[in-house]
């Protein structure tokens, strides 16, 4: 079973933030597979689904976002799950550019509260990510005013389109193909010459 976790931050006030780019993520997933709410449950809604022959569970935190992880430990404990194989977390990155992503097995939670809630609750660093570029940060900017604000329109539009990249990516992750959706994701653009 997986566990894909989509962050963000739940009042309506913060629907079209920066900040909620793995919310917007996770819809993507529950609008492709059609996916019903299953419920509220430990501090999160979630919806269960079959993908690639693998049952897959897609939830949203409904704690803020430097919460995240008391949502994500209870689902990871309840279900048993290996957060080094089982679990996939969406979000904003401020340190890519706008639209990019980026897929790792592990790594730091870099100035991402909701990832560092994350690894101190789960206590490893350890599991697969999905970062979308929601950057950089103009140079005056708080970091805290910059990803509570929401997108420009043209930032919209590519964040969008990026967000179309979700579920081709799910499917090679849910077919144990992490490493051939870092090849095709994380390669950087060709210079221009």
């Amino acid at each position: 079973m997986y566990l894909i976790v989509g962050l963000g931050n739940p009042e309506r006030k913060y629907e079209n933030t920066r900040h909620n780019c793995g919310f917007c993520a996770a819809e993507e997933l529950i609008d492709h597979y059609s996916i019903p709410k299953s419920g509220i449950s430990m501090k999160g809604i979630y919806g269960k689904t079959v993908i690639n022959g693998e049952k897959v569970l897609v939830m949203k935190p409904l704690t803020y976002m430097n919460l995240s992880g008391q949502a994500v430990k209870a689902y990871i404990d309840y279900y048993k799950l290996d957060p080094k194989t089982d679990l996939v977390v969406i979000y904003d990155d401020v340190d890519l550019e706008t639209g990019k992503i980026r897929i790792r097995k592990q790594g730091s939670a870099g100035s991402h509260n909701g990832m560092k809630s994350i690894i101190e609750c789960l206590g490893t660093k350890e599991f697969t990510r999905i970062r979308i570029g929601i950057g950089p940060k103009p140079e005056k900017w708080d970091l805290a005013d910059f990803v509570l604000a929401p997108f420009s329109r043209k930032e919209r539009q590519i964040v969008d389109e990026a967000l179309k990249e979700i579920v081709p990516i799910t499917e090679l992750i849910t077919q144990g193909q992490t490493d051939r959706a870092m090849e095709r994701y994380n390669r950087k653009e060709p210079e221009q010459t």
